[in-house]
């Protein structure tokens, strides 16, 4: 019997400590547009667009310019995620490419991570002005302090003469 709870002792910690490593490693995902290699690079200037589209493939999205021509976003990210925290986005590609009047390729552009910028759209938050009371400040803020009338006399509004009464009726 001590055979057997030695020998499993000895593989219940190994077990439990692999088990731990891969609950802690990192999942790695890729979303968006998957190029072949050096496929951008195949892609000049004054290129028409279905050689384009038949290179690169259907773009991501497509944006017109007030009769200037089109433009093809390539767009990709690289998100990673440990364990239960929120997935982080390690790396993003936005290849532009943007056409003239006549469906010839004008202008290309690269763009990365570190070339965007984070826009809140819909925070669902009110911006106030002053400083933020806690709960128990919004409760116990007016004890003690005065009425707009000056005095502090329970059941008697501003400008009136005794309790519940109005002066003038």
């Amino acid at each position: 019997m001590r055979r057997i709870l030695a020998f499993s002792s000895r593989l219940l910690l190994p077990a439990a400590m692999a088990l731990t490593v891969a609950a802690c490693s990192s999942n790695i995902a890729h979303r968006g547009y998957l190029a072949k290699p050096g496929a951008f690079g195949q892609v000049r200037e004054g290129m028409p667009k279905s050689e384009v589209e038949g290179i690169l493939g259907s773009p991501s999205t497509t944006a017109s310019m007030n009769f200037q021509g089109d433009s093809y976003y390539y767009i990709s990210s690289t998100t990673e995620q440990t364990a239960f925290l929120n997935p982080t986005e390690v790396e993003r590609q936005v290849i532009a490419i943007r056409f003239d009047k006549n469906d010839q390729v004008a202008s290309l552009g690269q763009y990365g991570l570190e070339d965007g910028k984070i826009i809140d759209i819909n925070s669902r938050t009110t911006p106030t002005k002053g400083r933020e009371l806690t709960m128990l400040q919004q409760l116990f803020g007016n004890i003690g302090k005065p009425g707009p009338g000056g005095t502090i006399v329970p059941g008697r509004t501003p400008g009136s003469t005794g309790p519940g009464k109005n002066p003038g009726m």
